[in-house]
């Protein structure tokens, strides 16, 4: 899952995206509106946890604009007020879900997975395919009954994988979606994830790679 980060206080925006990225998120942060239109015009995201109270444009304005984009783009919104009223107005933007400061970390990462699950379409909480199975919930994975334990860049790109029934998936699309927008596209970084993937879980290799195209679970 892809989740941008809009929140003013700096502090407070990197804590969250740190603590999102422990759950194998990929993430990117930003401190203000502005910036955070570029960022959505150009970025596929899963979920923006988005603040109100935004500088140089509101958070109100980035909803709206989001919104009337037609872009699927689901929005968490926080904000300081505790009021119905405050709440009530902010869904009615077009918010997906909203969330008062101070909050539990827990409440937000379950929201943002609940978020996440809506913003493409559902995949079950188990995943399976070629003796592999994951629960994506509890983190857990095994290969033909054995637990294997990955890395959470790991994680995340075998559960793009399986989310793909037999499908292949590129490496442009394993990129956006495991890692934030610091990452070099020129890298071999997907290529050596998937060559660890393939050590972790053993034999026979079940990760294919389809020439030209990207990788598959066939």
């Amino acid at each position: 899952m892809r989740v941008l980060v809009v929140e003013d206080e700096a502090l407070l925006a990197d804590t969250i995206a740190g603590g999102l990225r422990r759950h194998a998120m990929a993430v990117d942060v930003v401190y203000d509106g502005d910036t955070a239109l570029e960022r959505l015009a150009v970025n596929d995201y899963d979920v923006v946890v988005l603040d109100r109270d935004l500088p140089i444009v509101s958070g109100d304005r980035v909803c709206t604009e989001l919104v009337s984009s037609d872009n699927t783009t689901r929005i968490l919104m926080l904000t300081a007020a505790t009021a119905v009223s405050q709440r009530v107005a902010g869904l009615g933007l077009g918010a997906d879900d909203y969330l008062t400061k101070p909050f539990a970390f827990a409440e937000l990462v379950a929201r943002i997975q609940a978020l996440g699950r809506r913003a493409r379409p559902a995949a079950p909480p188990v995943l399976e395919r070629g003796g592999v199975r994951m629960d994506t919930h509890r983190r857990h994975v095994l290969r033909d009954g054995q637990p294997v334990t990955l890395s959470r860049k790991e994680f995340a790109v075998l559960s793009e994988l399986l989310r793909a029934d037999g499908g292949v998936v590129s490496a442009e699309l394993l990129l956006e979606k495991a890692w934030d927008e610091h990452a070099d596209p020129f890298t071999s970084v997907v290529r050596f994830t998937i060559m660890n993937l393939r050590r972790k879980l053993g034999d026979p290799p079940i990760i294919e790679t389809v020439a030209g195209t990207g990788y598959r679970i066939p």
